[in-house]
Parts: structure tokens; C-alpha cells; sequence
């Protein structure tokens, strides 16, 4: 058994954030049609690096999906879409907001036609406001967000991530606005509107921002890999020239990092007692913990940490994080079979539950591999599909 299996969701949104949230209820046994345009796809096809044409981040972002190629810009189309719709529990889009209206597919018509169903629309800057109509990207939301501005080297510039960080937050998050308005409509027995902008969850997890400038006027520096609330917080090189990864955000971990280091004398001042004040002697604890991992093998670090109850961990590139122990015990990555390309490896389900745990079932599919199958269990005849194929309706 899997925990969504009787949930339907047709994901008509691109690139993602939209995307990754229903790739997720998938995970967990979600039905989950995934509608392109028949000529061009998803954008998310061109995008990352492809094996003999294939795109392989189609293959990870689209699993557990059923390919569905139809033009929703065509009246047919929509009416294919409104078909899908009169089941469905949820709806997951992320055109600029006002065109599911000019397609008169919106909330309200689509309530009228089925009123459980949850509508989750993810856009760059919600759906209201000055800038709601313009196109918005996760680089927007991690440049506004203040992330940018809040990470890279004290003296360089601004710093974006080199991945889709915004996007990938706000997909979690839509995941999880989703499962609250299931949770809703098992109360109410209807369904409601979600709106997600990438703006807004990539704050969430930047700590304490707002609230710290709003009371003190605090506004978050560059610190490079150090922290600015506890000490030390860095990376440092070893003496076989590995890079390694050093955090003391508890009290007991800092002082036998210290400790272990062979300056106890630390633990005896008064200022090292909290995070704050280990910050304002930064460079003195920096300078302590830097010399000692320096003249030394990174596995003799690794061990003497471990010993002490410390808390490191090596700087991984994706070579290393295959073959970790750690990560093969978990299952991290997966083999998964593939009808193009044999199979296809990618991470694992994100979480494990002990009763209901969720599975991949296959890779992203080729473009319309499911529109016959799908379209079919809506009542269209082989005939009507030729005739919608021939049109350029669907693929």
C-alpha cells in the first residue's frame, strides 16, 4: 500500500518547482498526469546535460508520471483538460496568473465542475500584487529573498546558487500546501485555491532575518563559509589537501572541538560560553582550528573527530557522495529501470515511512508515451484520437 495511491493529480506546470511537488505526491502513489504541449514539451527537456538526446533531469523530475501531449491553449484541449478535471483531487499549474481565466478554465468554473478539487498555482510573485504578472524564475526569488546578498566572501559580490534552490524549496513547500488543504477538505469536503509564490518559501529557511532587522535593524553580511551566530563554522584544508567542513552550533560540541584541538583555556573564558560571543573571537578560533587541521591527513581528522564527539564532515562532490557508506546504508541512490536508456540512476524517495514508503515506479516517460492511455480511459475513441492527432491537438 502507498499513502496516495487514491489520490489523482494532473500537473500541467513547467520547469521546477510545480514539477518537483508532483513528483513527490508520486513518490507516494499519486496518479499523476503530466500534460505537455505535443510539439514542444516541457522546457525542462532542454535543460542539463542528456544521454543519446535524452534529457536526464526529465528522467528524475517526471517519474512516477503518465505522459499526456495536448495543446491547452486549443479549445479541444481544454475540453480534454476539463475532463481530467471532473475526478481529479488536485491541479497543479503555474501559468501567469489570469490565463486558466482566459481559457475560462479558472477557479471558479473548475469549482462548479468539480468542487473537491485543489488548485495549486506556483508563479514567481504570487497571484496579486504589482509584479504578479511579470515572469518569475527561482534566480528572481534567490536574489530578492536576500540569500544572494547574504552569501559569498565578506569582501566579493553577491553570491546565486548554482542550482535551482528557490525552485526546489518552493516545491517542497507546495507538497506540503497541498497535504494541508487535503487534510482541509477531509474537514470541509471541499476543495480550495493554493498560492505559491518563489518568492516567499526560499525566506523561510533564511533563519531569523526579518525578524532580527524589524527589531535591532540587523542586516545579515557576507561571511563567507563562517557562521554569524556561532564559532568556529568553516571549511579547512588538510594536509593531503582535502577540504573539510567544521560546525559548533551546540555548546558541548564546541567546547570539546576545542578541547580536542588542545586549547581548553578557551573553555574557561567567559565570552566562549555562548554563540554570540565565540563570533566576536572568530579569528582566534578560526586561527586555532585551522593550524591543527592543517598538519594533518583528513582520515586523521575524520577520527580523531569522531572520537571526540565532534561534529565534521568532508566536502563532497557527487563522486564521493556514490560511494559514502553512509548514503549507500540509506539507499540514497537508485538504479531504475528505464525503457530508453536501460535504466537510470537518481536519488531516492526523500523519506522514509515504515508503513506506507513510497517508491519509484519508473523514470520520466518519452512525450505523449501516456496520451492514448490516459485520453482513452476518458472516453475518447481511437477515431476522435486520430483525428486530435492529425490536428496537432495532441501527440
Amino acid at each position: 500500500m502507498q499513502a496516495l495511491e487514491t489520490l489523482r493529480v494532473v500537473d500541467v506546470s513547467t520547469i521546477f518547482a510545480g514539477p518537483l511537488a508532483a513528483t513527490l505526491l508520486g513518490d507516494f502513489g499519486a496518479d499523476v498526469v503530466k500534460i505537455e504541449h505535443p510539439q514542444r514539451g516541457d522546457s525542462v527537456r532542454s535543460h542539463g546535460p542528456a544521454l543519446n538526446g535524452i534529457p536526464l533531469a526529465w528522467k528524475q523530475i517526471s517519474r512516477n508520471k503518465k505522459a499526456v501531449a495536448v495543446d491547452l491553449s486549443r479549445p479541444e484541449g481544454q475540453e480534454i483538460l476539463l475532463r481530467l478535471l471532473s475526478d481529479a483531487d488536485v491541479l497543479v499549474e503555474n501559468f501567469r496568473p489570469g490565463t486558466l481565466d482566459r481559457w475560462n478554465l479558472g477557479f471558479d468554473r473548475l469549482h462548479s465542475i468539480n468542487s473537491r478539487l485543489i488548485i495549486a498555482s506556483v508563479t514567481g510573485f504570487g497571484q496579486f500584487g504589482p509584479r504578479a504578472n511579470e515572469p518569475g524564475f527561482g534566480t528572481l526569488a534567490e536574489a530578492m529573498s536576500g540569500f544572494a546578498a547574504m552569501t559569498g566572501e565578506p569582501d566579493g559580490p553577491p553570491t546565486l546558487p548554482p542550482y535551482g534552490l528557490a525552485d526546489g524549496i518552493a516545491g517542497i513547500a507546495t507538497a506540503f500546501a497541498i497535504m494541508v488543504a487535503i487534510a482541509a477538505r477531509e474537514q470541509t469536503g471541499e476543495g480550495q485555491a493554493i498560492d505559491v509564490a518563489l518568492i516567499e518559501p526560499i525566506l523561510t529557511v533564511l533563519g531569523t532575518q526579518i525578524t532580527a532587522y524589524k527589531a535591532l535593524g540587523l542586516i545579515p553580511k557576507r561571511t563567507g563559509n563562517r557562521s554569524s551566530i556561532n564559532a568556529p563554522r568553516n571549511t579547512y584544508r588538510t594536509r593531503d589537501d582535502r577540504w573539510l567542513a567544521v560546525s559548533t552550533s551546540a555548546q558541548s560540541v564546541a567546547e570539546r572541538l576545542v578541547s580536542m584541538i588542545g586549547h581548553e583555556e578557551f573553555v574557561a573564558e567567559e565570552w566562549f560560553a555562548t554563540g554570540r560571543g565565540r563570533v566576536e573571537h572568530v579569528e582566534e578560533l578560526d586561527r586555532a582550528v585551522r593550524d591543527w587541521i592543517a598538519a594533518r591527513d583528513a582520515d586523521e581528522v575524520v577520527e580523531a573527530f569522531s572520537r571526540a564527539q565532534a561534529a565534521v564532515a568532508p566536502i563532497y562532490d557527487i563522486a564521493d557522495i556514490i560511494q559514502d557508506p553512509q548514503y549507500l546504508a540509506l539507499e540514497t541512490v537508485v538504479e531504475i529501470a528505464d525503457d530508453e536508456l536501460g535504466t537510470v540512476a537518481m536519488q531516492n524517495i526523500l523519506c522514509r515511512l515504515s508503513d506506507t514508503p513510497g517508491q519509484i515506479r519508473w523514470p520520466g516517460p518519452h512525450l505523449g508515451a501516456h496520451t492514448d492511455e490516459v485520453l482513452g480511459r476518458l472516453g475518447y475513441s481511437e477515431e476522435r484520437l486520430a483525428a486530435l492527432r492529425s490536428e496537432g491537438v495532441i501527440a
